[in-house]
């Protein structure tokens, strides 16, 4: 089909796309500058289709904040608290039974937990975390800790990194998500997050998890004091990490809410700029099959128009998300099933429930798949 644009320089990225090459950072670049928004996300949407169909995912999860106890202090970070500071708590095995229990009787299919680097915690405690996860959701997913938290287990385990990662599959993780790496660049890195792992150490770990067998998502804070160049090029090392491994499964634009943290001076990220980033990394990430519009971050309405510039899938139902509705949040912290469906529907899309792993799965009532 002919396609158009008011941008001209769109037209030779069209013609890379159309002849199945690589775009490159320059290409990248054009695509943020370009003032055709609407052009750039027909491109974005060619290849979604291409990919995807009509078809938009969503998964029925539950998220576990584990602990906001944090050594790494973000500077970007509202979640994070010191040991003793108002606020600050962790859960025990009991309290994530409880949470658990307290959903027992709707089908969730995938529990994401993550938390803050809490030096206090021993090994064991994780391992209890997945266990009592797994007794209570046997047919669920656990998709837990991000490789910065992973880094950190390898650290305190006694295990090195493959029989951290051993002992955390036996003990129930079924994935992983894909936080962390928030900018894989120095400059960022330094000014926002030095005591965090940097982007070299956070690619190591993450190899190391793809080789262990285990999926991952991959993820870009945006909207902060990062460059668009420092932006795509991110996008780039993703790629090139996943020529190597193939262990991404999904991509997760993660736009930056700045009340409550150390950079709340900076304005919010705009809509044109969320939608700009879903579809440059439709357009970059050729490797990587989903790209999410995560609702959590952007509102639902403009997750929904996300579909058409690139996205596939609006992640899960959550149930009871903390970490970016303590800095600032608007969404929801939940949706229903219903609501998900409605959003996708609306949109134009047919909406497909999934496990962690992108196979679709029967609509039900009950608890257990």
């Amino acid at each position: 089909m002919e396609m158009s644009f008011c941008d001209p320089a769109l037209a030779p990225i069209l013609d890379k796309i159309e002849a199945g090459r690589r775009l490159d950072v320059e290409d990248g670049m054009a695509l943020y500058a370009s003032p055709d928004l609407v052009g750039v996300g027909r491109l974005a949407d060619r290849v979604r289709q291409s990919r995807h169909g009509s078809r938009a995912y969503y998964v029925y999860n539950q998220h576990i904040n584990y602990t906001n106890v944090c050594r790494n202090r973000c500077r970007f970070c509202a979640f994070a608290r010191d040991a003793g500071e108002q606020g600050a708590y962790t859960y025990t095995a009991a309290e994530v039974r409880e949470r658990l229990l307290s959903r027992i009787d709707e089908p969730i299919r995938e529990v994401h937990i993550v938390g803050g680097v809490n030096p206090a915690l021993p090994f064991d405690y994780y391992l209890d975390l997945l266990t009592t996860v797994r007794e209570i959701r046997p047919h669920a997913v656990i998709k837990a800790f991000t490789a910065v938290e992973i880094d950190h287990l390898a650290g305190i385990s006694g295990l090195g990194m493959a029989g951290t990662l051993a002992a955390l599959e036996d003990a129930g993780l079924g994935m992983v998500p894909g936080g962390g790496a928030e900018v894989l660049n120095h400059r960022v890195w330094s000014a926002l997050f030095p005591r965090k792992i940097d982007g070299e150490r956070w690619l190591e770990v993450m190899a190391d998890i793809h080789r262990a067998g285990l999926s991952a998502n991959a993820t870009l804070l945006y909207g902060h004091i990062e460059t668009i160049e420092e932006r795509v090029r991110h996008l780039v090392r993703l790629r090139e990490l996943q020529d190597r491994t193939g262990g991404f499964s999904a991509f997760i634009p993660l736009a930056f809410h700045a009340e409550n943290t150390r950079l709340s001076h900076l304005p919010a990220t705009t809509g044109f700029d969320d939608l700009k980033t879903v579809a440059v990394a439709r357009l970059m990430l050729d490797n990587i099959d989903h790209i999410k519009a995560y609702w959590v971050m952007v509102g639902e309405k403009l997750a929904q128009v996300a579909l058409s510039f690139g996205a596939d899938d609006l992640d899960g139902t959550i149930v009871e998300e903390k970490i970016t509705h303590m800095a600032g949040a608007a969404s929801p912290k939940g949706l229903a099933r219903e609501e998900m469906e409605r959003l996708i529907t609306g949109a134009g899309f047919t909406p497909v429930e999934r496990d962690s792993f992108y196979r679709p799965v029967a609509a039900e009532v009950g608890g257990a798949p």
